[in-house]
């Protein structure tokens, strides 16, 4: 065995509300978590603007804030917080193994995983920018939608969440484009007929999204290609909604982890506890039905309980 094998009780995969909040009830509870922040440290929240829902905040408080503030609030009781990423494991034995960098082997008794998952988006230069500037672009109509009630958006989608997202936004909003980039929906009959029957939805069906365009810092309309007729059109708007799907980020663990079949993590129902003893998932890694700040804590808080319940009954 290396001399470089590093042996901890509880090794926690990925920052975010999730994984601070698992690293702080782990701290309290003198488990002495070690947390890698992963590739994107702070998680999705990082590139959300403003923050509202999140209790606690009555004046809201943007994403980065946020997670420095949690990432204190961890390091305060004890937290370990680390740079660099996992990018193997073992979970064949009893001992649970993991290499960071690809270099660095860690032994843990324990491992919360809180990896999340990340937005797809279309990859348009206009699309990244007005993400990167917090001016218009957005994967989640629930974090976001408020901040465009009473104007006019565009959402790009075809399937149940994409309908669930343009049904919410139409609530808030005057008027809501949906672009479909097929000649059908992939959603639910039950969704596509909620959307449709929506008077201030328009929908417009083999659509392609050609630009985001701007002032430079905020979005203002959208180009879109009509595929039928090979026309571009203008739509104003200064919200850009992208619902074409998340990818979580459980690559590494699927020779170990049971995993459904779009990536997710299957976790036993009522408990964060995968198939692998001793192995915990917390956050968007395993949740593709809420996807909030505060469900992704809540879980966090889970996977720490039962971290410290599965290290008692060894003792």
């Amino acid at each position: 065995m290396s001399e470089t094998i590093e042996k901890i009780k509880c090794l926690i995969i990925g920052s975010g509300p999730a994984g601070y909040t698992a690293a702080i009830y782990a701290a309290r509870a003198n488990m002495n978590p070690v947390l890698y922040q992963g590739t994107q440290p702070g998680g999705q929240l990082t590139t959300t603007n403003e923050v509202e829902n999140f209790p606690g905040y009555p004046d809201g408080v943007t994403g980065p804030e946020m997670m420095v503030q949690l990432q204190a609030q961890a390091q305060r009781f004890g937290t370990d917080v680390r740079d660099g990423w996992v990018t193997k494991v073992d979970f064949s034995g009893p001992v649970h193994k993991v290499w960071v960098n690809d270099t660095k082997e860690i032994h843990a008794q324990t491992v919360i995983i809180s990896t999340g998952a990340s937005a797809k988006y279309l990859g348009l230069p206009s699309e990244q920018h007005y993400l990167q500037m917090g001016g218009g672009v957005s994967a989640c109509a629930v974090c976001d939608g408020f901040f465009y009630r009473n104007q006019e958006v565009v959402i790009v989608g075809a399937g149940d969440s994409a309908c669930e997202e343009a049904h919410y936004l139409s609530k808030l909003c005057k008027k809501v484009t949906m672009l479909v980039r097929s000649d059908k929906f992939r959603a639910s009959r039950i969704m596509e007929e909620r959307v449709r029957k929506t008077e201030n939805i328009d929908i417009l069906m083999n659509h392609d999204t050609v630009e985001v365009v701007g002032d430079g810092q905020v979005v203002t309309e959208i180009k879109a290609l009509n595929k039928t007729t090979g026309e571009t059109i203008t739509i104003p708007a200064t919200g850009f909604f992208v619902a074409i799907g998340h990818k979580p980020n459980t690559d590494i663990f699927a020779d170990y982890i049971t995993l459904d079949e779009t990536g997710y993590i299957v976790n036993v129902p009522g408990s964060s506890k995968t198939n692998v003893a001793g192995v915990f998932v917390a956050g968007d890694a395993a949740d593709h039905v809420y996807r909030q700040a505060i469900t992704a804590a809540g879980t966090g808080c889970m996977a720490a309980l039962d971290a410290e319940r599965y290290l008692a009954a060894l003792d």
